[in-house]
């Protein structure tokens, strides 16, 4: 392997450790707590790497908030591709809320805990906020054209999930999802 291909490695796997790493601290223990020291110490990056992967700690935030999203949504779309039928489909988006819900760890949405903390402040943050949500309208829009209902349910969905990810943040039981789904139900057999 040459220097540069040696490099190029290291420099990658010095960007996952510290993504590793921030995404635990930032998630567990919220953005603002939590310096670049922190992320040295959790990820055995040296801050001199860290500060030339991301020259700024909201370039971390954004690149933490980037690559999160794309785990999100691919662990959400492989729960429903499990389910054959359209409206099922809907329904399961809810069960895997639910499941999310209760999972040890579960701490909030990462992207509505991101702009609480830094939306007024970080244009980035807002971007990479505003992209996750945008793609998870979209993407229930598409289960909502999918199972051939009017595409106006999509946004109260949306809307019931996200209230969803608020409550269950807040008080950390499932019961926001299962609300949220036995709402969605409702919704769906009243536009069939």
């Amino acid at each position: 392997m040459d220097s540069t291909a040696a490099r190029d490695q290291a420099l990658a796997l010095a960007r996952e450790q510290a993504l590793d790493a921030a995404e635990e601290l930032f998630y567990g223990r919220g953005i603002q707590t939590v310096g670049m020291d922190d992320i040295r110490g959790a990820s055995g990056v040296s801050l001199k790497r860290l500060y030339q992967l991301f020259p700024a700690k909201e370039q971390l935030v954004e690149a933490y908030l980037e690559r999160r999203d794309i785990r999100w949504r691919q662990r959400l779309a492989d729960h429903v591709d499990r389910c054959e039928d359209p409206e099922e489909r809907i329904q399961a988006v809810f069960d895997w809320l639910r499941q999310w819900f209760a999972e040890p760890d579960f701490r909030g949405c990462a992207w509505i805990n991101s702009y609480g903390e830094l939306g007024a402040t970080s244009p980035r943050v807002t971007a990479q906020v505003r992209a996750h949500k945008r793609a998870f309208k979209e993407y229930l829009r598409g289960l909502v054209a999918d199972a051939g209902l009017p595409s106006p349910l999509a946004d109260h969905l949306y809307l019931l999930a996200e209230g969803a990810m608020v409550t269950a943040g807040i008080t950390r039981t499932t019961e926001p999802a299962e609300q949220a789904a036995e709402a969605a139900r409702a919704l769906v057999e009243a536009r069939r």
